[in-house]
């Protein structure tokens, strides 16, 4: 295989209700990227996302290694909503998440400024059971969704609120990397945030972000977003009234609302998810597995599992909104 063979020389294995998978015969892993990366970039971009079976990942720095034979950089999270565990080389834990309990599909970082165009997952132990990182196509969620519903969040975008503290996710610090106060609120002005200190010493932000984008290459229109994933709606009934009890409705570790600032109903909720599950792909982890999603073109999700479950991320490929036709202004 060439350096530059395309996507349509690759011997990927495309089914209903599976992500693309592609098969592969040992060897070293840092050479098999390096002569595949613009095969392996080509069936991304065609597809959304690809699973690459076979290579034989082993820990997480031959995943580092691998990974930047692949992508043009690696990004810093910023703006975390959850703790994770940074590696050397510029990879991260999963998110820390209970088992028992689902991710929703949710595009990484969609609440940002800037967010990876790649995600890349790595699995060195898989689940028992479950646990796959589903994925669902952002142009044919956009299309199945209600046309009144997609042209509300066109025109007002969603709202993110977020309560910081030291007790549920991640804390301010975690999330803009300091302590320091002052560089938290010079981060949020010149990132869209509205910020307000508590007399706790918590931390409250806004941010509004467009539901709708269009891929900065190929200009398809993607439902790009989290609103889904971060409302309160979408946490199991236990968990919300625990979490009301405790801090208030106005109070929630994270919420999301309609660009207006009304709330987004249970309805709403319920609707993105059925439509996200209807156009899921999904294949059960295996030690060594590598997996690539277009960030923008395809949500991902991390299903309910049992066993221990390793799997680490990468984040590259830097893109801005600014970059992806937003259909609103950001700012509050």
């Amino acid at each position: 295989m060439s350096f530059s063979s395309p996507a349509s020389l690759l011997d990927v294995e495309l089914e209903p209700g599976r992500p693309p998978v592609l098969r592969v015969e040992g060897g070293d892993p840092q050479a098999w990227a390096t002569e595949h990366r613009d095969g392996l970039r080509a069936v991304v971009a065609e597809h959304g996302s690809v699973l690459v079976r076979g290579l034989g990942l082993a820990d997480a720095a031959e995943f580092s290694l691998v990974l930047r034979r692949l992508v043009t950089g690696l990004m810093t999270e910023k703006e975390s909503f959850a703790p994770r565990q940074p590696y050397p080389g510029g990879i991260y834990s999963s998110t820390k998440w209970p088992a028992n309990q689902p991710m929703c599909m949710h595009h990484e970082l969609s609440y940002a400024l800037e967010f990876p165009g790649l995600m890349a997952f790595a699995c060195m132990s898989a689940p028992t059971s479950g646990g796959a990182t589903a994925v669902a196509d952002a142009s044919t969620v956009l299309d199945a969704l209600p046309r009144e519903l997609v042209e509300r969040f066109e025109r007002e975008g969603w709202l993110l609120t977020r309560t910081y503290n030291d007790e549920i996710g991640a804390s301010f610090a975690e999330a803009f990397g300091t302590e320091d106060r002052s560089a938290v609120e010079s981060y949020c002005r010149t990132h869209a945030i509205d910020f307000e200190w508590q007399p706790d010493g918590g931390l409250r932000t806004r941010q509004r972000r467009s539901a709708v984008v269009r891929h900065p290459v190929t200009g398809q229109a993607c439902w790009f977003n989290q609103i889904a994933f971060l409302n309160e709606w979408t946490l199991a009934p236990e968990v919300r009234e625990y979490l009301v009890d405790v801090y208030g409705e106005d109070g929630l570790p994270f919420n999301t609302r309609f660009g207006d600032g009304a709330p987004i109903g249970e309805d709403v909720v319920a609707l993105l998810n059925d439509v996200y599950a209807a156009n899921t792909a999904r294949e059960p982890w295996q030690g060594g597995d590598l997996m690539l999603v277009d960030n923008i073109r395809c949500a991902h999700s991390r299903e309910p599992y049992t066993g221990p479950r390793e799997v680490l991320v990468g984040m590259a490929d830097l893109r801005r909104l600014a970059d992806c036709a937003p259909t609103v202004d950001v700012t509050l």
